[in-house]
């Protein structure tokens, strides 16, 4: 069975936790801040402190924005349950955002609304990698919290390099070719909008420690507010060492991986362009993250997970661990394009991993997908 998930672990990442083990740095240490370094040179950040859970560093940010007491935070729909949790356990009002078919993401429009129900600021999620309309939506002027779980190594380019191609938004689903280096492109990157920036490390994001987070300040003058925050975090909210050496290794290596996922994705895409099935809207060629293949379905979800087991394929929902899936009944009538994605949105493996042979057959199947 070609599992839909796979982390891609190598010698390098294998040698760095082996002899992180064989020198008994287990927990938060040198490696810890050696991690701390290599995310701020990546994500071109002012700072960044690294912990054991996504929703720690989720707390912290809510924290270094002191908010009052009840406040509203936007959350995308399509979010991971535990952001509105997070949320609620602080005392803030989740108010839950309905996205973009095409996209999976919030729209300028949806955050306006959610202005004007009471929000006061906004945790957004780059979901699939895609990267939203970041200007219409910080044009609105509240404070932001960027999810880069996906989009992590996104960039949005300077506007002479985008020229024809356009923005994520106008984009073709795909590139023929996939391959261009991010690298080369001068913009800003994801992680680099909003005030901070949330990058999840467990096993199933674009960047895995098997377990953690990293939550990043993008500017100089918000590091302050954050750095002096951590100063107070004790050591069991910190990312252990044994995990740092692996994420550390992995964002070394960010540029690799997605190189070949960027390859497959362009051969999967060709795929469903003969089939009954779209992808979403996105731009490959300058600014999009291949996290996954994520499809929107013609048909219903269990149809096509039987058609794919028959091949030794998982397939699984996209968004089956997102808010709206868990609370369906609370937020169906007012985010119904989140649920139509949350029950019709299936994700396919891609990973460097996938030999010859298994993308080949994800491509036949993709075809001819009922």
């Amino acid at each position: 069975m070609i599992q839909t998930f796979s982390s891609t672990i190598r010698r390098k990442e294998m040698d760095a936790v082996l002899t992180c083990m064989v020198d008994e740095r287990i927990g938060p240490g040198e490696l810890n801040a050696r991690l701390i370094q290599t995310a701020k040179e990546f994500f071109s950040c002012a700072g960044a402190v690294a912990l054991r859970t996504p929703a720690a560093a989720l707390k912290y940010a809510l924290k270094a924005l002191s908010l009052e007491a009840g406040s509203g935070v936007m959350l995308s729909a399509l979010a991971p349950l535990w952001q509105y949790a997070t949320v609620e356990e602080l005392g803030y009002k989740p108010i839950v955002l309905d996205v973009q078919t095409e996209s999976a993401q919030i729209t300028a429009e949806t955050v306006s609304q959610g202005i004007q129900n009471g929000g006061r600021a906004l945790v957004l999620r780059e979901s699939l990698g895609i990267l939203p309309d970041f200007e219409g939506i910080l044009s609105l002027g509240i404070p932001v919290i960027e999810d880069v779980s996906q989009s992590a190594g996104g960039i949005v380019p300077e506007a002479a390099e985008a020229g024809a191609e356009g923005s994520a938004q106008k984009a073709p689903a795909a590139s023929e070719e996939g391959d261009a280096s991010k690298n080369e492109i001068k913009g800003k990157k994801a992680g680099s909008f909003g005030i901070y920036a949330i990058c999840s490390l467990e096993e199933r994001d674009v960047i895995t420690a098997g377990g953690g987070a990293l939550l990043m300040a993008a500017g100089r003058r918000d590091w302050p507010v954050l750095k002096s925050l951590a100063e107070t975090i004790s050591t069991i909210e910190m990312l252990p060492d044994i995990n740092a050496a692996l994420a550390t290794v992995q964002i070394k290596e960010f540029a690799r991986n997605e190189t070949k996922r960027k390859e497959i994705y362009a051969l999967f895409n060709r795929s469903i362009m003969s089939g009954k099935n779209k992808g979403f809207v996105r731009d490959v060629e300058l600014n999009s993250t291949i996290w996954a293949f994520p499809i929107s379905l013609n048909s219903g979800f269990k149809d096509v997970k039987a058609y794919a087991q028959k091949k030794d394929i998982e397939v699984r929902l996209a968004f089956e661990d997102s808010i709206i899936a868990a609370k369906d009944e609370e937020l169906g009538a007012s985010c119904k394009n989140a649920k139509a994605l949350a029950l019709r949105s299936a994700v396919f493996p891609l990973y460097p991993r996938l030999n010859r042979s298994q993308i080949e057959k994800i491509s036949k199947v993709l075809v001819t997908l009922p």
